[in-house]
C-alpha cells in the first residue's frame, strides 16, 4: 500500500554534496526477480548509491538519496516512479513495516515481528506488455482529476469530495481517483491495524486494495487475480494482493508462519501457471557487508 502523491517530478533537486567519484570496478549480483514488482529497480539504485558512498562519503540525509535514486530511475529508465522503493529499500529496520508520507518524506516504523507470522510472495512468472505504458498513464488521470477539482493533488481530496465532484471528471479518470483516495485511507487504517496486532482487519484491507488495483485502477491481470483468490482459500491467510506496477508480477500474502508450506500447495493447485515462492520477513534496509 502507498501513499498519494510523490513529490513533484519536475522539481529542482539538489544532491547530497560529494567529491568527485574515482574510478572503480563492480560486479552487481541480485536474487531480486526482474520484472516481478518488487522493486528491483529501487534495489539497484540504492545498493549502488550505498556503495558509491563507499568511495566518496556525502552527508545527505536519507530522503535526499532516495529522491537522488528516484531522479535516476526517471532520467535514465523513463518511468515517472514514485519515491515509496527508494525509501524503504534505504530506511527498512528489522521486524517493521514503514508508513511512508510521501508528500513530506516523513516515515514511521510499524512493528512487524509477530513470529508467528511470514509474508509470502508468489511470483506469477509472467508479465504483460501494458505495464510499462499504462504506469504514467495512470499518474496523468490522476493528476488531471486533482485539477479538475481544484486540488494540488489528490493527496488533498476526501472521498466525499470526490464522489460530489464526480461530474467533473471522466468515468474512467474517477474510477482511477478512487482508488488512489481509498488506498491512501487504507494505508492508515492498515498501519494502525499492524500497530495493534489486528492481523485479520490488516488482511481484509489488503485484500480491499487488491480489489481496487483490480477494478478502480486497472492495473492487475488474470494470473495475479488467480493467485489472490487461491491464496484466499488457503489455511491460515489473512490476506493477499498483487504488489508493484501489475500486469503480472508478484502477489504478497500475510499469512501464519506455521502454514507457509501448506499454502504454496493449495496456491499452486490453484494456479494455471507455474509460480515461485518466496517466504519472507521484514528485514533491513541497504547496508555495506564488509567482507
Amino acid at each position: 500500500m502507498y501513499t498519494w502523491p510523490q513529490p513533484n517530478l519536475l522539481s529542482p533537486l539538489v544532491s547530497p554534496a560529494a567529491a568527485p567519484l574515482p574510478g572503480f570496478s563492480a560486479v552487481v549480483v541480485s536474487s531480486v526477480p526482474l520484472g516481478g514488482g518488487l522493486s528491483s529497480s529501487a534495489a539497484l539504485e540504492v545498493a549502488t548509491y550505498t556503495f558509491l558512498q563507499q568511495l566518496c562519503p556525502d552527508s545527505g540525509t536519507a530522503a535526499a538519496r532516495a529522491q537522488v535514486c528516484q531522479r535516476a530511475e526517471h532520467s535514465f529508465a523513463g518511468v515517472p516512479c514514485g519515491i515509496m522503493d527508494q525509501l524503504i529499500a534505504l530506511l527498512a529496520q528489522k521486524d517493521h513495516a514503514l508508513l511512508i508520507d510521501c508528500r513530506s518524506l516523513e516515515t514511521n516504523l510499524v512493528p512487524l515481528s509477530d513470529p508467528k507470522l511470514a509474508v509470502l510472495i508468489t511470483n506469477s512468472n509472467v508479465r504483460h506488455s501494458l505495464g510499462s505504458s499504462e504506469y504514467p498513464v495512470r499518474r496523468r488521470q490522476c493528476e488531471e482529476v486533482a485539477r479538475a477539482l481544484g486540488k494540488d493533488s489528490l493527496r488533498e481530496v476526501q472521498p466525499e469530495e470526490l464522489e460530489a465532484g464526480s461530474e467533473l471528471v471522466s468515468k474512467e479518470g474517477f474510477r482511477r481517483a478512487r482508488h488512489v483516495v481509498g488506498e491512501i485511507r487504507r494505508t492508515a487504517q492498515a498501519a494502525a491495524a499492524l500497530s495493534r496486532g489486528d492481523y485479520k482487519a490488516f488482511g481484509r484491507l489488503m485484500v480491499e486494495s487488491h480489489h481496487s488495483l483490480r477494478d478502480d485502477y486497472e492495473v492487475s491481470c488474470p494470473e495475479l487475480d488467480q493467485l489472490v483468490e487461491a491464496a484466499l482459500s488457503a489455511p491460515g491467510v489473512y490476506g493477499s494482493r498483487m504488489t508493484g506496477g501489475g500486469f503480472g508480477g508478484c502477489t504478497v500474502t500475510l499469512l501464519e508462519a506455521s502454514t507457509a508450506s501448506q499454502a504454496m500447495q493449495h496456491i499452486q493447485a490453484r494456479y494455471s501457471g507455474t509460480a515461485t515462492f518466496y517466504l519472507s520477513q521484514a528485514a533491513d534496509g541497504a547496508k555495506v557487508l564488509h567482507l
